[in-house]
């Protein structure tokens, strides 16, 4: 129950049923392909690959094995790297939420670049207290997220509806508007959906932590999977039902809709209630993610790619707590370098396309992991995926290009940020600050591991 639990914490967020609302009745075709085009073959994937090598560490450990130790670093490098902007960006959507807490008087603080950064920071602080005192308390943290998501979810779907048969849909959804558009920003959109379909490859990195992970992997992926659909699709179309996609804000467009609906039925007291879910979903996310990928800079300890320290565990809580405190520190700093000289909304969209863009990288490494290691023998304990070996290079190869464009598209502005140069330079400039950190530390690791030997 809580793997599954995990997986829905870990694969689904809010913020995006709010980006996808925005851009209209044209986001149910696109999270529909995104699912096939993105979380299919990657859940195929990671089956595969967690079934076969089971080990902590995750795709660092399969890209180690598939294509020698600097794919491996690179790898868990950036896939480490892309949760430091994702940190600020999700703490900004549930600060964003939070405002609805204090009603009228929370709206003054919506442009107020100081209360998004207090709140970023003290979730952060929260999230990373809760994993240093390890998976048995941490667990706790992503169980209450995703049950606060799932009843979230349910609300919005019920206010929707209702507001459905008793107003009529603020949006009208027909075969025209729910064409996917080309332009750059539905082009932007689509590298959006591909990233909120990940997380199944979250789960591995703790596989050392998980009784008989080669089974319960698969089963607890298939047990969250049609619940991640209902969060996004359903969600969606529930907010479409609220608000017109005009109104909807990215970053607070779930609360806006139940309030909205919520208000016109006279409910005002369920508003609040729901910025509260919304928030402590956010919390789940930062949670699981943050424990999730502590893993990566462990091992890399133990590879001697970083300092020793980063290979131990706490003696009594059994957590890498040199990991989730760096970790910590440095998205404090991107919470500062996202907001710098540019608005709340534009520091946000910078996060989520950095975030985008850093991510993607090491699904490229994933997926080639999985082609390559693909022939490799299957034994009986092994989970048997129909069609075996063509299914997973079927899987991907599709998943590999979607990856690719995805990096493309996440790489232009928002039509409506105030400084589109800018935030290309930040965008571009986050992720090659972000590898060539990754080089230099691999290259300075290998000479220390030398030293050691």
């Amino acid at each position: 129950f809580d793997v599954v639990l995990f997986f829905v914490v870990a694969g689904s967020n809010l913020q995006w049923v709010a980006t996808a609302a925005a851009a209209g009745p044209s986001a149910v075709p696109v999270w529909l392909i995104g699912g096939f085009a993105m979380f299919v073959p990657l859940s195929i994937a990671v089956v595969f690959l967690s079934s076969h090598h089971p080990d902590e560490g995750g795709l660092y450990m399969w890209s180690k094995r598939a294509f020698g130790p600097f794919a491996g670093f690179i790898t868990g490098w950036t896939y480490w790297a892309s949760n430091l902007p994702y940190f600020p960006a999700l703490l900004y959507f549930a600060a964003g939420n939070a405002l609805y807490v204090a009603g009228v008087k929370g709206s003054a603080l919506a442009a107020s670049p100081g209360y998004f950064i207090l709140v970023a920071l003290a979730g952060l602080a929260l999230a990373t207290i809760v994993n240093v005192y390890g998976l048995e308390i941490g667990k706790w943290l992503n169980n209450v997220g995703a049950l606060a998501r799932w009843v979230a979810t349910l609300l919005l779907v019920a206010l929707g509806g209702l507001a459905w048969w008793k107003f009529g849909p603020a949006t009208h959804i027909t075969a025209a508007t729910m064409r996917p558009g080309l332009q750059i920003k539905d082009l932007i959109f689509w590298s959006v959906i591909a990233f909120a379909w990940t997380g199944p490859e979250a789960m591995p990195f703790m596989g050392g932590e998980i009784k008989h992970p080669r089974r319960t992997i698969p089963v607890g992926l298939a047990m969250a999977a049609p619940a991640i659909a209902v969060i996004y699709i359903v969600g969606t179309l529930a907010v479409l039902a609220a608000l017109l996609p005009r109104a909807v804000n990215p970053s607070s467009g779930v609360v806006q809709a139940i309030g909205d609906v919520a208000t016109r039925f006279g409910w005002n007291a369920i508003t609040p209630v729901a910025a509260v879910l919304v928030a402590l979903s956010c919390l789940g996310s930062c949670g699981a993610w943050l424990g999730a990928v502590a893993r990566i800079p462990f091992v890399a300890g133990i590879d001697h790619f970083l300092p020793s320290a980063f290979g131990r565990m706490h003696p009594r809580f059994g957590s890498p707590v040199a990991a989730l405190l760096t970790q910590a520190g440095i998205a404090a700093i991107f919470i500062f370098l996202g907001q710098g000289g540019t608005s709340v909304r534009g520091a946000y969209d910078v996060l989520v396309s950095s975030t985008v863009v850093i991510t993607m990288v090491p699904f490229l490494f994933l997926f080639a992991s999985a082609m390559k290691l693909r022939a490799e023998t299957w034994t009986p304990e092994m989970v048997p995926i129909p069609g075996g070996k063509w299914t997973v290079s079927v899987a991907a190869f599709v998943g590999l290009i979607t990856t690719i464009a995805a990096i493309v598209f996440a790489g232009f502005p928002a039509d409506d940020d105030p400084n589109k140069p800018l935030a290309v330079v930040k965008v571009v400039g986050l992720t090659a600050l972000m590898l060539l950190s990754g080089v230099a530390i691999y290259l300075t690791g290998r000479r220390r591991a030398a030293s050691l030997s």
